[in-house]
């Protein structure tokens, strides 16, 4: 073998090697990128044009901070998070700490629902048995329901049948997630967008004539935004997803790398979606897929209703096992149980944010609720918890005996003490908000 063809065997080598190497961060952009955030963004971009895309910059640069500690943790600390507080504070506060993540996929998960269930409606699921035109609503609300009991009695099917769950949903999000990717670039691309306005808006600046009350339909937008690009449950279980993939501390630049292009890829996507939508539906209020599916007809035509409901039924896919996999396997965790995904509790569990995720949205069927406001809000929720999150990651990043010299600098701590500040008081808009409702009903 001559010098040439060996140096094009180590590059070959090399590049593969990079494509073997991205996984977990890609795992928790595809968890944090479900149907909530594509109907986020493109409401997001509906309200406000352009204005929003410094913010999502904003949060996409924290979220990349805390991803990357979420990976040192787990890499330098040989050990899950929960399993370092429990180490050190008690196996009580990492329970609080686990029930709190598994919560937050619970909420995650009932979105993934109703995505599921608008998508199937809109495709004309109801057809099946016959004319929907001659069907009460309540006839389609009970085909829709049965649709949606069925969808995860596979699920929970596959959960118990597969062994090595872990490398099936690793290899399926990579090409989930350029598939999606190429998708709304090429979108985005035919719309032909100011280029100019959003150079421009990337600016830090308050939209014009926009309330942000506590009653305000903008507020719950922007915590959505929020809870949804800078997911700080997700960078969290990024220690576990590092722990589960066997990394050590000679895998520790690839594990930063990895976790960079989780998130570079879920603010593009994010990015992209809302950019389309600021420029094709701007002023208008995409409370119904029928509206956001617009933002496909430069791309598809007059199918872009039936592709767009295709791609929202893709999208909820993506993250609908693997979110309730890190909510029962965080759930496990915290008590004490093995936490990998194929262990029996994280199954078991699993099954528990299924099931939970299923009634709750269940319940929304049967409400005049339009789900597109439904799955907002239930985004929006998700922020309540991301303070404990955001703080017990702080704590385990900065702690010596864990990090050693890997620990956090002043100019990371800096970083990361601004998303804890920008959770925290989202938290308590949030709180004040359901406060106020519960007072006056």
């Amino acid at each position: 073998m001559t010098e040439s063809d060996s140096i094009s065997k180590a590059t070959l080598t090399g590049r593969r090697q990079w494509w073997r190497m991205i996984g977990p961060g890609l795992i928790t952009a595809c968890v944090v990128f479900g149907p909530g955030s594509l109907l986020i963004s493109a409401n997001v971009g509906a309200t406000f044009g352009y204005d929003m895309l410094w913010l999502l910059v904003s949060t996409a640069i924290l979220m990349a901070t805390y991803i990357s500690m979420g990976a040192r943790i787990g890499v330098v600390g040989q050990a899950t998070p929960c399993q370092l507080i429990a180490g050190r504070l008690g196996r009580a506060a990492a329970a609080v700490v686990g029930i709190n993540l598994c919560l937050i996929c619970t909420a995650f998960q009932f979105s993934n629902n109703l995505a599921i269930v608008a998508a199937a409606d809109t495709l004309g699921l109801a057809r099946l048995f016959g004319d929907p035109a001659t069907f009460s609503e309540t006839t389609i609300n009970l085909v829709n329901s049965g649709a949606l009991i069925l969808f995860n009695g596979l699920i929970i099917l596959m959960v118990f049948s597969l062994r090595q769950i872990y490398r099936m949903l690793e290899k399926t999000m990579k090409v989930m997630v350029g598939v999606i990717l190429i998708s709304f670039a090429i979108n985005f691309v035919l719309v032909r967008p100011d280029v100019w306005e959003i150079l421009g808006s990337l600016w830090p600046r308050r939209p014009v004539d926009i309330s942000f009350s506590l009653e305000s339909r903008a507020l719950i937008l922007i915590a959505s935004l929020l809870g949804t690009t800078f997911s700080v449950a997700g960078a969290f279980f990024q220690g576990n997803l590092v722990r589960e993939r066997g990394w050590k501390l000679a895998d520790y630049k690839s594990g930063i790398g990895d976790s960079l292009a989780g998130v570079a890829v879920l603010a593009m996507i994010s990015g992209l979606i809302m950019l389309t939508s600021g420029t094709i539906l701007r002023g208008q209020r995409a409370d119904n897929v029928g509206v956001l599916a617009t933002q496909l007809q430069p791309l598809l035509g007059p199918a872009a209703h039936l592709m767009f409901c295709i791609g929202l039924f893709a999208v909820a896919m993506n993250p609908f096992v693997i979110n309730a996999m890190i909510g029962g396997a965080a759930l496990a965790d915290g008590i004490g149980k093995a936490p990998r995904f194929s262990d029996p509790w994280p199954r078991r569990f699993t099954v528990l944010v299924l099931l939970i995720g299923m009634s709750v949205a269940l319940l929304v069927i049967h409400t005049p609720i339009q789900f597109v406001d439904a799955i907002i809000f239930g985004q929006a929720m998700t922020v309540l918890g991301n303070p404990l999150m955001a703080g017990s990651m702080i704590w385990l990043a900065n702690r010596r005996d864990i990090m050693g010299e890997r620990r956090n600098g002043w100019g990371m701590n800096l970083l990361a003490g601004t998303g804890f500040l920008v959770v925290l008081a989202m938290a308590i808009l949030m709180f004040l908000r359901l406060a106020s409702r519960f007072t006056t009903t």
